[in-house]
């Protein structure tokens, strides 16, 4: 079978190669691509495995790890808010789409069902960990439980997915 990247392969192969892995890094921090999607991505085009994914499984977390500290915050602000009776609401919240809404019920219910490890380990079956990691702050989870369950998940997403791409890699000869 013909290798549809080739042409991407030697592209990339043609790149500093301190560039390789930032790109995979950035690539990591997009919502749907996140750790797992770039990480399979770099290797289809040929950066070494464990150099894609620990670039990807960086990126990732610094996104999320962005996210909690944001989410955080704000949380406070509303919490400390309504305490001091300032709530006010001068524009109405955007509609979320109906992808996200669906995604947020279903990791409503694991959270409940299963707690933080488990809602964040099932959750990128429905939505990116940064949507995930700000429901949770937003929620009121600790940061630091909703930065460490999230890089275990982060971690064990993208070793999976990695060693897919690998196994593909290998059985197309690519």
């Amino acid at each position: 079978m013909d290798n549809p990247y080739e042409g991407m392969q030697e592209w990339v192969q043609q790149l500093p190669e301190i560039v390789q892995p930032l790109g995979v890094a950035v690539a990591g921090m997009i919502p749907y691509i996140e750790g797992e999607g770039a990480a399979g991505i770099g290797i289809i085009l040929g950066i070494n495995p464990v150099l894609a994914a620990i670039s990807a499984m960086i990126g990732n977390f610094l996104s999320v790890l962005a996210v909690v500290l944001v989410s955080s915050r704000v949380r406070q602000k509303v919490v400390a808010g309504r305490e001091g009776g300032g709530e006010s609401a001068d524009a109405a919240p955007a509609a979320p789409s109906t992808r996200r809404v669906k995604g947020q019920r279903r990791l409503q219910g694991w959270l409940s069902r299963f707690g933080v490890p488990g809602a964040s380990l099932l959750a990128p079956l429905a939505l990116p960990t940064q949507l995930t990691a700000a429901f949770f702050a937003a929620s009121g989870v600790r940061k630091e439980r909703v930065l460490f369950w999230q890089a275990i998940a982060i971690v064990a997403w993208t070793v999976v997915i990695s060693a897919l791409a690998i196994g593909l890699v290998g059985v197309l000869g690519w």
